[in-house]
């Protein structure tokens, strides 16, 4: 039987061909055990399964590790899209949320980059990019990961010099099948010891409708190995850019045992002592905020199958005002442990979205409510239960979704005195 992955074996020979099979479609052996194997399924696989053509059909005791079109978020385009879709519905609701200042922003759903995707929203970006010459662009290509494809560029001949034709009103990318987002980009991040970084954060969600999503304690910063500059001469140079570690390896000052990295804690220790506790909270609190507004964006488009879970890495960069922006949110994030430390912080990782996907190491039902007892949580904490949020009644919901008096935006609560109810929980 193929879960979670989990497989259990009838003979050695089953074993060793079930194996092979696994490693040509792109599986992932994470954990073993004695009656156990644990695979992970790469995102083409689920395509695989999920497929009209194939008519495969889960049965009860099979979940997966991602939802059919888990891509709503996780492709950089159509987070983008889903995010714009959300505000404009909130703002039809006439929901608090959806306020905007005197300038037009978005008060409190200002947490993705302006951007635009390339080529269909050209004539646009021109637009708003002669409104401000001298602002850089990060473009990206859609579906890649890992630093891919990326640059930067700071003028229009760039672009046009990039694309096949110079007419924008025939742009055309150098794959007419690779769609690519162009981003205002973040030019004042927050900087420790000189150095750009930014932060993975793992959530896991065990079902869309109701939205129920957990946050992982044991992030951590990922850090360039040159300083920061926005000289524009080091356009160029994805060292000072790019926090990725698939390109921060290759550098001259990487270093391996630390791995540009630090964990989400000693963030926390360093903000507060050189910003203060209140200040370091707030931030935290507008982060888990942005997770939960950016899940709720994509649930009514997302196919919530009940063989299914999902453990996102959601990329946050932190800029000098200590306001978070959503740059990307991983499908699958990567499990190649670089350091000792990241070893630890994996296997804890994959070990306790198993316990929550797979209670007791039982054998799966799709059917049980997704609601595990706290003692099996590990290093998760609840970050949002819908059902919860809905059975405190409407006015609270309505608090914890405009989040301006109660919390993370307005701190009315914390001025009183009195504890702040946050917007997740």
């Amino acid at each position: 039987r193929i879960m979670a992955g989990k497989v259990k074996w009838v003979t050695d020979i089953e074993k060793s061909v079930l194996i092979n099979n696994f490693e040509k479609r792109g599986w992932i052996q994470v954990a073993e055990s004695e009656d156990w194997n644990f695979y992970w399924m790469s995102v083409q696989t689920i395509r695989n399964v999920f497929s009209v053509e194939t008519g495969y059909r889960l049965s009860d005791d099979q979940i997966v590790n991602h939802f059919p079109n888990h891509y709503e978020l996780t492709r950089k385009d159509l987070m983008v899209k889903n995010i714009k879709r959300y505000r404009k519905e909130l703002e039809k609701e006439g929901s608090p949320l959806a306020e905007k200042d005197e300038n037009g922003k978005y008060i409190y759903l200002d947490f993705v980059p302006v951007t635009f995707m390339l080529p269909a929203d050209y004539n646009l970006f021109v637009e708003e990019f002669r409104k401000n010459p001298s602002s850089t662009w990060i473009m990206k290509p859609c579906g890649k990961a890992q630093g891919k494809g990326i640059f930067l560029i700071n003028k229009l001949s760039q672009i046009k010099k990039w694309s096949r034709d110079s007419k924008t009103s025939s742009f055309v990318t150098q794959s007419s099948k690779e769609a690519y987002v162009i981003s205002l980009y973040i030019n004042n991040p927050l900087l420790i010891g000189g150095k750009k970084f930014d932060l993975r954060l793992y959530v896991l969600v065990s079902t869309y409708r109701p939205l129920r999503c957990y946050m992982y304690k044991l992030g951590f910063c990922r850090f360039c190995t040159v300083k920061y500059t926005p000289s524009t001469s080091e356009l160029d140079n994805m060292f000072v850019h790019l926090t990725n570690v698939a390109i921060q390896k290759h550098g001259d000052d990487y270093n391996h045992i630390h791995g540009g990295k630090w964990t989400v804690s000693n963030l926390r220790l360093y903000l507060e002592s050189t910003r203060g506790k209140e200040v370091t909270n707030k931030l935290f609190d507008e982060i888990h905020w942005i997770i939960v507004q950016s899940l709720k964006a994509v649930a009514p488009v997302m196919n919530n199958d009940k063989h299914c879970f999902e453990c996102y890495g959601y990329d946050i960069i932190i800029d000098d005002k200590l306001k978070p922006w959503l740059i990307e949110v991983n499908a699958s994030p990567s499990l190649t442990s670089s350091t000792a430390n990241d070893r630890i912080l994996k296997y804890n990782l994959i070990n306790d979205t198993l316990n929550i996907a797979v209670p007791n190491g039982e054998i799966p039902d799709c059917k049980w409510n997704k609601s595990p007892p706290k003692e099996v949580l590990g290093n998760y904490e609840v970050l949002y239960d819908e059902e919860m949020a809905q059975s405190d009644g409407p006015d609270r919901d309505l608090r914890s979704r405009s989040g301006q008096s109660t919390g993370v935006k307005g701190n009315r609560a914390r001025d009183l005195g009195k504890p702040v109810l946050t917007t997740w929980k």
